[in-house]
Parts: structure tokens; sequence; C-alpha cells
């Protein structure tokens, strides 16, 4: 009997010691929730920490496996998910003939984040309290309007499901408006509690560069109540998402959002983006110790 397709999980990576090991605990907890169908797991990262996705997709060769389910451990298909993971995991193609993949799409936007972006935002603030509360939700900003636009999708999403006040976005990096802004927007139209929502999955140094410039606006505005909620966390709905994506991969229709995506539609201001290569990222960890420029305009299903 063949043995099933495995997962591959792929993070982008961190230099922060307890994001890595988060995500290395989300792996291990997926894989338990694979093993009794006999799937296997091995995950890996595209840059700045260990595992690298070169070590997982070895591991998995390695035991025989030669088409991987790849699902990208990001929230939103920016240049991650539509070209630097996409084209690291083609190098992997290259380097072990005989193998192939199926892309997934990325965790969001889905029911299943907006419900554990509520769970932290009413640990901060009581659910009867949110009527009168705004939220500030915080992405990781992209230089690609199409990824910006789905954060602002899970804003509104957010405001629609929960009957908050208002739900304003904001970035981190990269975009504006920024944490100090998001909530200078919110106290203008009259809050004066805020709940600044990070969306992201794990810690790491921009999560907490989130929650260093709330406090900072907090200081300097006594006059608005600042709160600021944890990230989504290694939680088992989170492990349920990533094996949906798994299934879809694999059998499903898989369709990135290419219809605003700048790397295949002309958009104003951003017309150098289009058909640019991708190309996949150097990984110190990665045995060749470089990257090699084989991308292609946009990551899909293979």
């Amino acid at each position: 009997m063949t043995a099933p397709q495995p997962l591959l999980i792929v993070g982008h990576g961190t230099v922060d010691d307890g994001g890595v090991e988060e995500f290395r605990a989300f792996i291990d907890r997926v894989r338990g929730r694979m093993a009794p169908a006999g799937i296997d797991v091995a995950g890996g990262f595209i840059e700045l920490s260990a595992p690298a996705v070169t070590e997982a997709w070895g591991e998995l060769a390695a035991r025989g496996h030669r088409t991987m389910a790849a699902v990208p451990l990001v929230l939103v298909a920016a240049g991650h998910g539509k070209g630097d993971i996409p084209a690291a995991l083609e190098r992997e193609v290259r380097r072990h003939p005989g193998t192939s993949f199926a892309f997934g799409r990325p965790m969001g936007p889905h029911p299943v984040l907006l419900d554990l972006l509520a769970e932290r935002i009413a640990a901060v603030v009581p659910r009867e309290e949110w009527a009168d509360t705004a939220v500030v939700l915080v992405g990781r900003g992209s230089t690609d309007p199409d990824a910006n636009a789905e954060v602002c999708k899970v804003s509104r999403l957010l405001q629609e499901t929960c009957g908050f006040d208002t739900v304003e976005t904001a970035f981190v990096s990269l975009a504006p408006p920024d944490v100090a802004a998001g909530l200078e927007r919110a106290r203008r139209l009259g809050a004066r509690k805020v709940v600044v929502a990070p969306y992201f999955l794990f810690d790491g140094v921009l999560p907490q560069r989130v929650a260093r410039q709330a406090r900072e606006y907090a200081r300097a505005a006594p006059d608005i109540d600042v709160h600021v909620s944890g990230y989504l966390g290694d939680t088992d709905a989170l492990a349920e998402l990533v094996v949906e994506r798994y299934h879809e991969a694999l059998h499903g229709e898989i369709r990135m959002n290419c219809d605003t995506c700048a790397y295949r539609v002309l958009l104003p201001g951003f017309e150098d983006k289009l058909g640019a290569p991708q190309t996949p990222h150097h990984h110190p960890d990665d045995p060749t110790g470089h990257g090699h420029g084989h991308g292609h305009a946009h990551g899909h299903s293979r």
C-alpha cells in the first residue's frame, strides 16, 4: 500500500528563540494530529532560523517520499507566500530529482483565525464591553498592496462578526498606517478603550515591536485606555486549519489571490513588480551557501 503524501509546513523564520520554539512545538502538535492517519510531517524555515526547509525536505525525501504537500505557514500571500517559499521549494526539487510538491494556500483569512483573534481580545477586555471598545488590528505590513488589503479584510470581518465599536488596521512595517497612527485614528473617532491586536502566528521581533509601540503611545495619551492582546499562537484550532490546507492542496482547487496581485496585474505605483522573477532567500544553514535565482512570477500548485 502506498504511503500517504507527507505534509511539509514552511515558515518564514525569526531571530527570536521563543518564536522558533513555538514553531517547533506547533510542528509536533500537527505531527501528533496526523500520526493516526499515517501522514508524515516535517517543518522548516526559509530564512533566519533552523530548521531550514532544505533540512525538512531532505528528511522527507530520505524516508522515500516523492511528492510533498507544502503548506505555507503565513497569514497572507505576500512576497513570502507568492515567491520566496515556492522558489525555495523549486530549489529542493532540483536538489532531489524525481520529487515534486503540491502547494497549499496561506492560513487566512479564515473563520478559525477570527475566532482566535476574538479569544485573544477577550482575554484583555470582556466581551460584554466590546460594543464600547475599538480594536487596532496590526499586521506585518508588505510592499505588496494585495497582501495589505487581506489584512484590512480581516479587520472588517472582525468588526462584522464581533460587534466592536470600530476596528482600525495598522502595520508594524513597510506600510502605513503604523501602530501609533492606527491608535490615533481610533482616538479621534471617539474611542476611549482600545485593544491593539497583533495579527501574527507566533512570537518574534515584530509582535514584540507592536506591543512596545502600543505601550509608548499609551504613555503619551493617558486619556485612552490601551490594551494589547496576544498573538494567535500554537493551538489545536490552528493545527486543524493547517490540516485543512493540506487536504485542499492534494484534493481541492487551489487558487491564490491573483486578481489583485502586483506580480500578475499592472497596479498603479507598483509597475516594477509586474512579472518580476521570484527567487529563494539565502539561508545560513543551507548547504550550498547561497540561493539560486530560478524563480517564477507567481507560486501556484504543481
